[in-house]
């Protein structure tokens, strides 16, 4: 008992010095930022939020402070100060939930204009949160020019794009796309945030040379995950000359105009237990006229005349499962993907009595949802079907599915492999299933292959360089090959398909 007296004190006071050495380590460890769940927890609500806009070039950087880059900066409008603020999800004196830190990145990253995001915490004290939001300008200013020959066509594209029209963030492209068989001249303007509000809007304008298209969508969409309301329309008026291809050649031509008309109105209770559930009523007019192309030196294939005059019902359920990673689809940029379940439905009845020229069930469904891991591997599935029941019968019937695999192999590499399918019944001649240069078999030329029903398959090995040339555009490889064919008779009633392959290798750059 004495000897037990004598080193308690000194036992006490070692028990001290760990406890200290233990806390010392701990906060050594521990990162700058103090833990978010704990603030959000204790109540803390937002404070003062600062901005931090970085320029296009980043003056720091040796390799980037030179009189080229400097005079960009000086001619490049960065976005503006109330463009970020009125995207984020949280104001100063709301309450102080993390979630909404990652939520507002990933609609910032969402922004053509901007190189990427970034929310921290820079003070905890006295029950406010003080938030710092980081982003980067990209140039905004992109000219387009291309001339290219494909299946013995050649087309050319020459066109101009500001995608943060003085530093706002709207959009305006002006485009003049010609074939040997069609010529577009195209204006386009878009805003996301349509006076400050959540509304979005698109106006686009085209005026070719066999018609002309007019559009016009304004929409305050779920522009959150705990939006509680949605609501929007649009209209389009079409007016084109149509083909149908064999082997990459147009074969016949048909003259299509449509005019399309929706409104709609969506609700939700907001996140609940990480899933969202939101409800959507509408209607639409859609009428598709179609008739012969005067003097065409193609054969004349009509398709029937469609009206369609239905309200419709939908249904969404969201699961919050994104995570973010680099180096999957782009260079050297964070992105973000949705792992989580995400499931929709709608389903709309088109009746004489309402002015349609037949009564149908028309509805459509979609699911998809991600596996695994992106650090490792990762698999992403999802499926769509669409198509009308018309006395019983499906009419225009899609079922599709595709699946990616993601395969993480160091920093720098990353392998990629893809299998895609469309199954078809009953299409519309205006909606037949296509194969070729644009869709995935891309040593063919477009349309290279028609029919009702097809499948492709893709693998990649990419690999992701340290090349920045003149500070522009980031650049990577990949090695691939692509397999496909299509099954089903196509319009013009020819079925004799195979299966086609290409291998090859290619660049890619991202800014």
């Amino acid at each position: 008992g004495d000897v037990y007296k004598r080193q308690a004190p000194f036992m006490q006071y070692s028990r001290l010095l760990a406890a200290i050495a233990l806390l010392g380590a701990t906060l050594a460890s521990a990162d700058d930022q103090p833990d978010p769940d704990i603030l959000a927890a204790q109540g803390f609500v937002i404070g003062e939020i600062a901005l931090d806009k970085s320029d296009v070039f980043d003056l720091s950087n040796p390799k980037e402070n030179n009189w080229l880059y400097r005079a960009a900066n000086r001619l490049h409008i960065n976005t503006r100060d109330q463009v970020i603020i009125d995207q984020l999800l949280f104001k100063p004196g709301e309450q102080f939930k993390p979630r909404l830190l990652e939520e507002s990145e990933r609609i910032l990253r969402q922004n053509k204009d901007l190189y990427d995001a970034d929310i921290s915490i820079e003070r905890a004290a006295d029950g406010k949160v003080d938030l710092r939001v980081a982003t980067r300008d990209v140039w905004s200013l992109m000219p387009e020019w291309s001339i290219s020959r494909s299946g013995g066509e050649t087309r050319t594209r020459i066109g101009l794009e500001e995608t943060n029209l003085f530093g706002r963030g709207q959009t305006v492209r002006l485009l003049r796309d010609e074939d040997d068989d069609r010529r577009e001249n195209i204006l386009e303007f878009s805003d996301r945030n349509v006076g400050r509000s959540r509304v979005s809007m698109l106006a686009h304008f085209a005026d070719n040379s066999d018609g002309d298209a007019r559009l016009l969508s304004i929409l305050r969409p779920f522009y959150a995950l705990d939006a509680r309301w949605a609501a929007g329309g649009s209209t389009l008026l079409d007016d084109r000359r149509s083909k149908i291809y064999q082997f990459g050649e147009a074969a016949a031509e048909y003259r299509h105009e449509r005019d399309y008309d929706q409104v709609f109105g969506g609700w939700s209770r907001g996140l609940i237990n990480g899933r969202v559930r939101r409800w959507t009523i509408g209607a639409v007019f859609d009428e598709n006229q179609f008739s012969a192309v005067p003097d065409s030196a193609l054969l004349s294939l009509v398709p029937e005349d469609r009206k369609l005059v239905y309200p419709y019902l939908g249904f969404e359920l969201v699961e919050d499962g994104y995570v973010t990673t680099h180096n999957r689809n782009q260079i050297d940029r964070t992105e973000d993907f949705q792992m989580g379940l995400q499931l929709r439905a709608s389903l709309g009845w088109s009746d004489t009595a309402i002015g349609a020229d037949r009564d149908a069930a028309i509805f459509s469904a979609s699911a998809g949802r991600g596996f695994g891991s992106l650090d490792k591997t990762a698999l992403l599935f999802y499926t769509t079907t669409s198509g009308r029941i018309e006395d019983g019968d499906l009419v225009n019937g899609l079922l599709s599915f595709d699946a990616r695999l993601y395969r993480r192999q160091s920093e720098k590499r990353n392998f990629f492999a893809a299998l895609s399918g469309t199954a078809g019944e009953e299409l519309d001649i205006d909606n037949t299933v296509e194969i070729g240069g644009s869709t995935g078999l891309r040593g063919y030329p477009q349309h290279y292959q028609v029919g009702e029903s097809k499948l492709l398959a893709t693998i990649e090995q990419r690999y992701y360089t340290d090349w920045y040339p003149f500070r522009l555009a980031r650049v990577g490889g990949a090695v691939f090959a692509d397999a496909g064919r299509v099954w089903g008779p196509n319009p013009l009633g020819d079925d004799n398909r195979e299966w086609l392959v290409d291998v090859g290798v290619g660049l890619c750059g991202y800014p």
